[in-house]
């Protein structure tokens, strides 16, 4: 199960000795098997939020509950990928794909048994043995993307993981990524500062405001999947969003 809900997500951080608001009291509930992007102004809180969620930061007030279990640390049932791989250039990517479950102590051949699928579902098994330094900046993100799913968690987070990518590769890894959550049914929060992006792949999107952040605007997007970035159905959504993003004009 995926069922993730925030109640009340506040963090604070101090600057010049003062404390500094960055979330104001997220409220959202993510269902099982949903798609949901965040998107909202640079600096607003956006990355802080997925951070938290993962366990990688504590907030200064609020709860986040996973299957209605409150969470408070670090854990297998949600894994996060960054939008620099931080993958290991001394392994090769199949041990890459392989090393949390190496450290959860899962036996060799079950390792190579899910490690093999994942890198088939990413197109990467004839560079198994390939180092990193030897992939394109799309291949690395293959990997991580694979070495997230090898450790099956109900929730995958997602900050920005495409965001150095050339629009060519960015394009076919969004395809890529629907029909992966097509096939695993994975709950995946995913944040990004592109708005086409988050329509291309949402079945919702949260639009959080200026910091200190709150859901602005939540856009369902009733389109099937997998959709495509030269879709023009989706660019009265993307409309939607990018005026709620356009900062407010005053006229004296």
């Amino acid at each position: 199960m995926g069922k993730l809900e925030s109640r009340n997500i506040e963090k604070y951080f101090k600057h010049d000795g003062k404390p500094l608001k960055t979330l104001d009291g997220i409220d959202l509930n993510v269902e099982d098997g949903e798609l949901v992007c965040i998107v909202g102004p640079s600096g607003c809180g956006k990355s802080t939020f997925l951070r938290i969620t993962a366990g990688l930061e504590q907030p200064s007030n609020g709860q986040i509950f996973l299957d209605g279990q409150p969470l408070t640390d670090t854990g297998p049932d949600r894994i996060m990928v960054f939008q620099e791989g931080a993958l290991f250039p001394w392994l090769n990517v199949q041990d890459n794909v392989e090393y949390g479950l190496k450290i959860a102590g899962i036996p060799k051949e079950e390792r190579n048994e899910i490690s093999g699928r994942y890198l088939d579902m990413m197109q990467l098994t004839q560079f198994a043995t390939s180092f990193i330094h030897q992939l394109s900046t799309g291949m690395k993100q293959r990997v991580a993307i694979a070495r997230a799913l090898a450790m099956e968690p109900d929730v995958l987070l997602m900050d920005e993981p495409f965001a150095s990518l050339d629009p060519q590769t960015r394009d076919l890894l969004l395809v890529e990524l629907q029909l992966i959550w097509q096939k695993t049914k994975k709950t995946i929060v995913f944040v990004t500062h592109n708005v086409a992006e988050a329509v291309m792949l949402g079945t919702r999107v949260l639009v959080f405001s200026h910091r200190p952040a709150k859901i602005k605007k939540e856009v369902k997007i009733d389109y099937k999947h997998p959709r495509v970035a030269e879709d023009e159905n989706l660019l009265p959504y993307q409309q939607k969003i990018l005026a709620e993003l356009r900062p407010s004009q005053k006229v004296d």
